[in-house]
């Protein structure tokens, strides 16, 4: 590894205790100045993602009006098939809770699924859940779902008020997770079931390359395009990059007092299924 950083340095006519100290030091410091690079571009990313996390209102407001049409498209539609799978595995339930709930796509389908008789959503993005009121009296579904302005961090609702609580895409953009999980446990009635739906890290190497390639550039391409704004496209690379998932995920799960914790991965791993219940 050291060979990198040793071809530049001018080679000494003899292999004098002195000269061979002297190449190890100019190597070591030019190993050791690229690992600070790397630290602080990998520092920069995380607290460029904890600010944007702390204004994540803000952020999906100014994406609202092309959100849906940006998700079905980058994704060729298969988050709906995402959704399907989620909300079809529910056992029904007279309430639901939607956390992050944006357009109101899971709550529509829980809806339209008969898995629920109502839902509850709470969000961030104001201009997010105007789309979805628009989306929910064009479906027949009003009085059906209802939409408040909130943070999942600490939710206006009584304990034990729900028999079901969701969250598609949604916590990963938590600034607390694990406040976020005790938050849905308190809210759940007891034997209340969990389904959360997230975006995870391909293991696959090949996958991971086109993942990154595709999330790099071509995503923020695209929302450059359709929404004029791919430095939110960005962002979600890097929270999806520095989020936890899979086994990881499950044990903050068990922490906040959840049991039967599951997961499943779909798509090569590209999102991630969790449920579990109270």
């Amino acid at each position: 590894m050291l060979g990198k950083y040793t071809n530049n340095i001018p080679q000494s006519n003899h292999n004098s205790p002195k000269s061979l100290f002297e190449l190890v030091e100019k190597a070591h410091s030019s190993l050791a100045i690229e690992l600070f690079c790397i630290s602080l571009h990998i520092k920069t990313d995380i607290e460029m993602s904890l600010n944007e996390k702390a204004n994540i209102g803000k952020l999906f407001d100014g994406i609202a009006k092309t959100y849906d049409k940006f998700n079905h498209v980058t994704s060729l539609g298969i988050d709906i098939w995402w959704r399907n799978e989620a909300i079809g595995g529910m056992t029904p339930v007279k309430s639901m809770l939607d956390v992050a709930i944006g357009t109101g796509d899971v709550a529509m389908t829980a809806i339209r699924k008969n898995k629920a008789q109502h839902v509850t959503g709470i969000d961030l993005s104001q201009e997010m859940m105007n789309i979805g009121i628009e989306k929910v009296a064009k479906a027949g579904m009003k009085g059906k779902v209802d939409f408040m302005l909130g943070s999942a961090l600490d939710m206006p609702y009584d304990d034990c008020q729900f028999e079901a609580v969701t969250c598609a895409y949604g916590i990963r953009n938590f600034s607390e997770l694990d406040r976020g999980l005790s938050e849905m446990y308190r809210v759940m009635k007891p034997g209340g079931q969990l389904v959360i739906l997230e975006f995870s890290y391909p293991k696959n190497p090949v996958i991971r390359w086109g993942y990154n390639l595709y999330f790099s550039h071509i995503m923020p391409w695209l929302g450059k395009i359709i929404s004029n704004d791919g430095s939110a496209y960005r962002y979600f690379l890097n929270s999806v990059k520095q989020f936890i998932w899979g086994e990881e995920m499950i044990a903050h799960l068990r922490d906040a007092g959840f049991v039967n914790a599951k997961f499943r991965t779909m798509t090569f791993g590209i999102t991630t299924l969790y449920t579990a219940t109270k």
